[in-house]
């Protein structure tokens, strides 16, 4: 009886409430006066009014704001996620959502339905969404300039950036005069609209241009430090122009923009001299991860809010304030990404494509339906491009930059992206810019940014370098090259393992390299370094306990796959050797497979990683990927804390299992392992060349190599086994069959045979 104890009281308890409430509800019905029900809405029957009341919530303007944030970022994802495919920087993906989803495209086509999602009265909460989401991005933007370097670097680089800003900005205000001759806008004093036209040509994307650094692997070059910091340089120096153009335009001319400008350089001073030695104090004492709690938070926010607000008042916008808050933050790298995690996946992933998507609905391409506009379109493109490009290039080549680095510097500082867009949304809302001329300017903002990659590309085929001489390619032909590519430092360190087993006795002639490559969203400029260390600290600790020398290439990308397929081809390797966590890290290289093994690999980690993955369409099929594009022998390791070769077994199901022969007589050869073939199916006994080659082997080292016909093996055999040798199509079959054995297997080493 006592068991139903609490379940008795519940029943009773719950039911005399609800007896009450229906009681106390009834009488209160009775209250109600004939008036007041004869003025109420008259029923229109159950399903009728259900309709009305799903079609008010409908129109609910929270309704129709969260409806706006899903289509948003779906759009913005899987854009970016082509921008990724094609080599472009997801920027260029989020700027065409936002075209995509405004008139030029779902307002031309499908008027009603952008009606219905992009209601005109909706538009003022998208806006300050958008706002809120970019001055946390301008906050993130000025924690990630490395005052240091530019400190270190300054000479050359800021000879480069400010050329890079001057010669543009002469060049748009000598574009303003014929613009504003031709297509004079409405109520705009020449003045304001030149210099908005000048600092438009004169921006930089700073966190574009580092991403593209990073993904082509430059960060440790000449070129790549020298480029981030003329861009640091150029971001300071044309944000600070930008809050003076602001003054004057907002104060309609010179002389009352100065008492505008004085108060901002008051500002400026009291946040370098007053503000920052306070946050450095604050940084030193509650720097770390842990030290960073919800007070100390609320300090740093604090900060931004009332440094946005102060800019914001005194007439300089309130991006600036963001922006300098971010610069005077702690310099210590620990702190600033502590910092950064905390708010940078708000700000870019959900508020920032929100301002994407409202720049787009303010552009209008259709407005351009003359061929005059649209000349006049490629006119402000090359002009943007031959300030920006050239004289970058220019600059860099007078202070002392090869060719080749020249023409970089200049291809990446044309780089305008998203800070081009702040811009230009500014200019839009102060009335300086037309709704035509802002469509022309976002129209250069994307043509400008897009054609860096190939920009990029190109210069280096034309500087690409000598080849290298037959003596020297002979030398590397010799070589049996290993390349063994991780997520993980425990992966890493089992193929590291694997690597030794295949070269143990001819380390002077094998030429092993391990592969990192981090996400490039994951990733700051200035934690490149730290986390390239920190990476390869284990493996290299293994491989210097091995005694086996091992080369590392530390790489940053948006298409993993894509990188360590280059990667492989460039070195024309022998074999590529992969992990099963590599394998499931951001959803690649595996695909299907990743169904056979469900089995052995963990379902709840495999499950996290997938859902957790980058690119929207992670599950998709890549194991094509490695079969149609790598060069190389293809070995995929699932991992059971693999060490030693000491005894290996190999099944065998079909005659293509022919090359396994290869690796089979290396583990025999550096590693002394016995290998046993395992031909349960009895292949051997009707393919002649495959059944040669063993015997062959058999005689060569008769005391490592056993072949067996046996149905099945005994569980004591399989827990001597080291190692499991088997290509992948014989794995899918035995997998398909579902033998019984498969739990019983050590760590397995699966391989798929060289591209022909």
């Amino acid at each position: 009886m006592k068991k139903y104890k609490n379940t008795i009281f519940y029943v009773t308890l719950i039911g005399t409430l609800l007896l009450v409430m229906y009681w106390v509800i009834h009488l209160g019905a009775q209250l109600q006066s004939q008036e007041i029900l004869h003025g109420e809405k008259i029923s229109q029957g159950g399903w009728q009014d259900f309709k009305s009341t799903l079609l008010h919530s409908l129109q609910h303007p929270l309704a129709i704001l969260l409806a706006q944030i899903v289509t948003i970022i779906i759009a913005a994802r899987v854009m970016g996620w082509i921008c990724i495919k094609i080599k472009q920087p997801v920027v260029i993906g989020e700027m065409l959502a936002g075209i995509i989803l405004g008139p030029s495209l779902l307002g031309l086509y499908f008027p009603e339905f952008s009606h219905t999602l992009f209601p005109v009265e909706s538009l003022s909460n998208l806006q300050f969404l958008s706002q809120i989401g970019l001055i946390l991005f301008m906050f993130i933007i000025g924690m990630e300039l490395d005052l240091n370097v530019l400190r270190n670097k300054a000479h050359d680089a800021v000879v480069i950036s400010h050329a890079s800003i001057v010669i543009p900005f002469t060049l748009g205000i000598s574009l303003a005069y014929f613009l504003y001759l031709y297509h004079p806008p409405a109520n705009v004093e020449f003045l304001s609209y030149s210099l908005f036209i000048g600092i438009s040509m004169s921006i930089t994307a700073f966190p574009v241009l580092a991403r593209i650094v990073q993904e082509r692997g430059l960060q440790k070059s000449k070129l790549g430090s020298m480029v981030i910091t003329c861009a640091a340089a150029d971001d300071i120096t044309a944000w600070c122009i930008l809050a003076v153009v602001i003054a004057i335009v907002k104060a309609g001319d010179f002389a009352s923009a100065l008492y505008t400008i004085a108060l901002a350089i008051a500002y400026v001073l009291l946040m370098i001299k007053i503000v920052r030695p306070f946050l450095m104090r604050v940084g030193e004492v509650k720097g770390t991860r842990e030290g960073l709690n919800k007070p100390v938070v609320a300090i740093f926010f604090i900060v931004l809010l009332l440094s946005a607000y102060a800019t914001e008042v005194i007439g300089i916008h309130a991006l600036f304030g963001a922006f300098m808050a971010g610069a005077i933050m702690p310099e210590s790298s620990r702190f600033r990404t502590a910092f950064i995690e905390k708010i940078e996946d708000v700000s870019t992933l959900l508020l920032l494509p929100l301002f994407f998507v409202y720049t787009g609905l303010r552009t209008q391409i259709g407005l351009l339906n003359d061929p005059q506009l649209w000349m006049i379109t490629i006119v402000i493109i090359l002009v943007a491009v031959i300030g920006k490009f050239a004289g970058s290039a220019l600059a860099a080549r007078f202070v002392g930059q090869s060719w080749k680095d020249s023409l970089s510097i200049g291809a990446l500082m044309n780089t305008r992206g998203l800070m081009e867009l702040i811009v230009l949304n500014i200019g839009y809302d102060l009335g300086v810019l037309s709704a035509e001329l802002f469509s022309m300017m976002v129209v250069m903002a994307l043509i400008t940014t897009f054609m860096t990659g190939p920009s990029l590309d190109l210069i280096n085929y034309l500087y690409r370098p000598k080849k290298r001489s037959l003596q020297e390619e002979i030398q590397n032909k010799s070589k049996f090259k290993i390349l063994l590519s991780f997520a993980k430092s425990n992966t890493g360190i089992s193929l590291l393992h694997l690597a030794d087993a295949l070269t143990l006795k001819s380390k002077n002639t094998a030429e092993i390299t391990a592969l990192h490559i981090e996400p490039s969203n994951e990733l700051h400029h200035y934690e490149v370094e730290t986390q390239e260390q920190d990476s390869f600290r284990e493996i290299k600790q293994v491989a210097q306990d091995l005694e086996q020398p091992i080369q590392t290439i530390f790489k940053i990308s948006s298409d993993i796959d894509s990188e360590i397929v280059q990667t492989s081809n460039e070195q024309s390797q022998d074999l590529l050797l992969l992990g099963v966590s590599e394998s499931i890290y951001e959803g690649s290289l595996l695909g299907r497979f990743l169904d056979f093994t469900s089995r052995i690999i963990n379902p709840e980690k495999l499950f996290h990683t997938v859902t957790n993955a980058e690119s929207p369409f992670a599950t998709f099929d890549r194991n094509q990927q490695i079969n149609a594009k790598v060069n190389a022998m293809v070995g995929i390791l699932i991992d059971k804390n693999f060490v030693k070769a000491r005894r290996v077994i190999v099944p065998i199901l079909l005659k293509n299992d022919e090359f396994l022969c290869a690796l089979i007589q290396r583990l025999i050869h550096h590693s002394d392992a016995q290998v046993m073939v395992w031909d349960f199916d009895q292949i051997l006994r009707t393919h002649e060349s495959f059944r040669e080659k063993l015997r062959h082997l058999e005689q060569l080292v008769p005391n490592h190599l056993t072949i067996m016909e046996e149905k099945n093996l005994d569980v004591d055999l399989w827990a001597q086994q080291d190692l499991m040798l088997i290509s992948l199509p014989c794995w899918h079959k035995i997998v398909n069959k579902k033998m019984d054995w498969l739990h019983l297997t050590p760590s397995t080493l699966l391989l798929a045979d060289r591209k022909k």
